[in-house]
Formats: structure tokens, C-alpha cells, sequence
């Protein structure tokens, strides 16, 4: 799951679709990225991103374990 996506969503007060509105995509697609069943492009990964007013890495890095 992608809960620093949701996370960082939430803390803006971003609606599901209304990122996806902004980065022009569906709603489906913000709903299955957040649930880690859809890897999103390197294209939307910049642009979910700069609507969210923060980094790739920030986002979509995951740490070792």
C-alpha cells in the first residue's frame, strides 16, 4: 500500500478525485495506487508528485526492511 501517498493527500485535503483530476487520471487509478495494486508510470509517479507538492522519493521509495 501507498499510505505516504495517502498520507500526504489527506494532509492537503485532497479528495481521491480530485487528484486524480488534477494529475488526469480516474479515480480507480488514485484508489489502486494507494492500494499498492497499480504501479503507476514514471510520467504519473512526477506528476501525482507535483501536485502533492513533494518528491519522488518521498512518495515512492520504499525502505529496506
Amino acid at each position: 500500500m501507498n499510505l505516504k501517498m495517502k498520507a500526504k493527500r489527506a494532509a492537503l485535503g485532497l479528495s481521491q478525485e480530485e487528484l486524480a483530476h488534477i494529475v488526469n487520471v480516474s479515480r480507480q487509478t488514485i484508489i489502486l495506487i494507494e492500494q499498492g495494486k497499480y504501479n503507476p508510470s514514471l510520467k504519473l509517479c512526477i506528476a501525482i508528485s507535483k501536485a502533492l507538492n513533494t518528491t519522488l522519493d518521498e512518495l515512492f521509495w520504499e525502505e529496506d526492511r
